[in-house]
């Protein structure tokens, strides 16, 4: 029993880590005022984009010497360059040209999959298999590894390090941006940005560059849950529409967490609890499992009447959220 528990912890970690990166990154953009529903479009841009720099480089490598340094970096910097492509598309439609958020961020999101389906349909090609997927079972290993000592440390080592290092990046990157937010001067421009940018600008703060800047860096972190997905989750195995819908998962966790880096981290071990949960019980059926992965949802529902009853500001959205800013009228 104790160790089906340890198990299923070290499950839910697993589940959540994308969940926590996309929900981060998210936060880091919604704080500027921006409302980016092309998360799961950038997230599966991410992992394709990776996907492909781990593959050309383990195709040039063949019979050759593999570099570790060389084997994380490249996927890294792939991941993050297609994320920030997308970051980049959706803030010149929404910041320079002005158009609606939600329809940019919804069809960020298609074009996304669409993008990342295309060019893992096209390495598939290159592999010839005889299964509609990707193996990059090198670099995989790579990005699973976990600390040496930790199948002695018994379940604390289980569960707490026998992660991949992305998982512990994931952790540092939302309490990185939480100190960022909450205490230091560029954290309080951002906010203030999201809460009222005619003011923010009116005290000579760049309202462009910092929706810009902070959008474009929460892409970069949401995409980081996407290569986590593959290379760690997934063991390396590209699928075409494998990703199902940690995307929109990552949204409403952001809600969950009020806008809070912090509590996103618990929130997406709790989402990711309830994914696995029910793979260790006996005998369930297909609706009962289709109904605990309702949970998160329903979950992220009743926090959001919660917190609009109770009327808290800071557990309420950025005021300008999905607004463009339109300076002339200042």
């Amino acid at each position: 029993m104790f160790s089906a528990i340890v198990t299923i912890i070290q499950r839910a970690i697993m589940q959540g880590i994308p969940l926590l990166f996309g929900s981060t990154g998210e936060i880091m953009t919604e704080k500027s005022g921006n409302l980016n529903l092309g998360i799961p479009g950038i997230m599966y841009v991410g992992a394709i984009s990776g996907v492909a720099g781990a593959f050309l480089y383990e195709d040039a490598t063949k019979g050759g010497q593999f570099s570790t340094v060389l084997g994380i970096l490249i996927p890294l910097f792939a991941c993050v360059l297609g994320s920030v492509l997308m970051g980049l598309i959706y803030c010149f439609l929404t910041v320079t040209l002005r158009a609606n958020q939600n329809v940019t961020g919804l069809a960020l999101t298609t074009f996304g999959v669409g993008v990342g389906n295309f060019f893992g349909g096209s390495l598939i090609k290159l592999t010839n298999s005889d299964v509609p997927s990707i193996a990059l079972t090198t670099t995989s290993n790579l990005f699973k590894a976990s600390l040496p000592f930790a199948k002695n440390l018994g379940w604390f080592g289980q569960i707490f390090l026998s992660h991949g290092f992305l998982t512990y990046v994931a952790i540092i990157v939302a309490l990185v941006c939480a100190r960022v937010l909450n205490k230091t001067r560029v954290g309080l421009h951002l906010r203030s940005i999201g809460e009222n940018p005619k003011t923010a600008d009116a005290a000579g703060i760049n309202v462009t560059k910092y929706k810009y800047v902070s959008t474009c860096i929460g892409s970069a972190i949401a995409g980081l849950g996407g290569l986590y997905y593959v290379m760690d989750y997934a063991n390396g195995v590209w699928s075409n529409n494998a990703f199902g819908d940690r995307g929109w998962l990552a949204i409403a966790l952001v809600i969950f967490a009020t806008w809070r880096p912090t509590l996103a981290i618990f929130g997406s071990f709790l989402f990711g609890a309830l994914y696995v949960i029910p793979t260790y019980i006996p005998n369930i059926t297909v609706s009962s499992k289709k109904l605990f992965e309702m949970l998160p949802y329903a979950v992220t529902i009743v926090v959001l009447v919660i917190t609009s009853i109770r009327n808290k500001k800071e557990n309420q959205a950025p005021e300008s959220l999905g607004l463009s800013y339109f300076r002339e009228e200042r």
